[in-house]
């Protein structure tokens, strides 16, 4: 079994327990070796490396993301403080609970699956499903409305994958498409979408670090963001690289042609596992007779409208507040379903317990990443990577190595917004005093943070990806690397030929 947290036949029960000993007894060791004036600083030098490295391969050999997560976190307290790793670790966990962003998380992606289970429930979800059915009747097509899709709900990342994702399953299923793929696509069209279009809740953000970091003026930040859109090459080339694939232009590779050659060979569509993090549980939408399309729009309509209200009185689209939208939206589809009669108040609060509980494994599993990100910043994990390529960097060359050494950062850490507060404060002083296009310095933060969280096993991107699409999220980040890495190759082009131009 390939999956976050649950044990396979190769990794028993009696080596888990002797390698989190080993991990442990390691860490109490290596901890020894920092030098005392490391202890409490912002940077704990190559220390700071260890963890990560630790993280990833364990990942790899174990296919354990939840064990991976929790021993590297300690690894990493235990490094802080030896004698106190514990109290570290536990008041790590608090901070985290406690933080406005994990609240915010557990309210919206629980209350999203609340939502989409009352949709299916409804009804809404078949309706929708067969709505599109009859404009796109291929494979090719259904792929495409995908995509397309994807790109028109730009307002946030969130509501595109959980939205565009949960909707498009059952049509891919149709046409033998396995998750992976349609995982990929919806990945690829989420977060790039939003740093392409400005009037999107990551270009405001984005902005506001401009004028936070002194490249912007004050209200200008929107404005200054924009002259960063025609350089972040990874989020064109990652939205514009997926119909070659949807057309066969390029052929699947790597772990994706192993699950379409699953598929081929009468396969599960469904990667193993996947049940565990899927938004409906793992069940197949069910079939109504006289299911109507406005149980799935007006629902959808109205998680919009309702976000975007803060947004209509303060005219910035910054304000967009997908808490109350979809608190609101779970009051119109108590109206609108028990009205028609569509379901009774029993199975509309029924639905509401089964969508917050479908989305458990992927809200822990965020909650543990933000543990490790916490941990690193703690040690300067990030801090220590841009001070190190500073040696490496010249003018020309500032754009490829930003681009490079934080894509590797955002792999480690999986938080994209995270690693913008703590790099751009760094990058735009640092390419002013070398007489680097800021724009362009800025982009290769925006397309690194893009990147890394693609292929991160961890981030948010990929764990409500997963979810959304009811795939493994190990199974979603394993076959979306090579795609990833191939237009990461292609940006690291780009960006070596717009050092010596720009």
């Amino acid at each position: 079994m390939s999956n976050s947290g649950i044990s396979d036949v190769k990794w028993s029960s009696r080596k888990t327990i002797i390698a989190a000993v080993l991990v442990v007894a390691c860490s109490f060791l290596m901890a020894c070796l920092i030098p005392e004036s490391m202890r409490g600083s912002s940077s704990y030098g190559i220390f700071s490396v260890i963890p990560a490295v630790f993280l990833i391969a364990y990942i790899f050999f174990t296919k354990r993301i939840f064990e991976a997560l929790i021993l590297a976190s300690l690894m990493g307290y235990i490094m802080i403080g030896p004698m106190d790793a514990v109290n570290s670790f536990s008041t790590g966990i608090l901070d985290v609970m406690m933080s406005e962003d994990i609240a915010w998380l557990i309210i919206v992606c629980g209350l999203m699956g609340s939502v989409i289970a009352m949709v299916e429930k409804a009804g809404g979800a078949w309706a929708f499903g067969e709505w599109v059915a009859k404009k796109a009747k291929t494979r090719t097509s259904v792929l495409i409305w995908t995509w397309v899709l994807g790109i028109v709900i730009f307002l946030d990342d969130y509501l595109n994958a959980l939205v565009i994702g949960s909707c498009m399953s059952p049509l891919c299923d149709k046409h033998k498409e396995p998750r992976e793929f349609l995982s990929f696509i919806v990945d690829s069209t989420a977060a790039p979408a939003c740093v392409l279009i400005p009037i999107s809740t990551w270009g405001v953000f984005c902005g506001r670090l401009l004028e936070a970091n002194g490249w912007a003026p004050h209200g200008e930040g929107l404005a200054y963001f924009i002259k960063t859109i025609p350089f972040n090459f990874y989020a064109w080339i990652g939205i514009l690289i997926v119909p070659f694939f949807i057309f066969n232009i390029i052929k699947p590779f790597g772990p994706m042609k192993k699950a379409y050659e699953r598929v081929a060979n009468g396969g599960p569509i469904v990667p193993e596992g996947s049940e565990k993090v899927d938004i409906r549980g793992g069940r197949p939408i069910m079939e109504h007779e006289n299911a109507r399309i406005v149980n799935f729009f007006i629902p959808i309509l109205s998680l919009i409208f309702f976000a975007m209200i803060p947004v209509f009185k303060s005219k910035s689209v910054g304000d967009l507040d997908m808490q109350l939208g979809v608190i609101c939206t779970l009051a119109v589809c108590f109206v609108l379903y028990l009205a028609q009669g569509v379901m009774t108040a029993g199975e509309y609060w029924e639905c509401f317990i089964g969508g917050l509980k479908n989305m458990l494994n992927s809200i822990l599993l965020m909650i543990l990443a933000f543990l490790f990100a916490d941990m690193n910043e703690k040690i300067g994990f990030t801090y220590y990577m841009i001070h190190t390529a500073e040696r490496f960097m010249t003018p020309q060359l500032m754009p490829l190595v930003i681009f490079v050494i934080l894509s590797i950062t955002e792999f480690v850490t999986g938080t994209n917004w995270g690693m913008y507060i703590i790099a751009l404060p760094i990058v735009i002083p640092l390419a002013m005093d070398m007489g680097v296009n800021v724009a362009l310095a800025v982009s290769a933060v925006v397309s690194a943070g893009v990147f890394g969280s693609h292929i991160c096993f961890y981030s948010d991107a990929t764990v409500i990806t997963s979810a959304a699409t009811g795939c493994d999220n190990f199974a979603h980040a394993k076959t979306q690397v090579p795609y990833g890495l191939l237009a990461a190759a292609i940006t690291m082009v780009m960006y070596l030929i717009a050092g010596f131009i720009f």
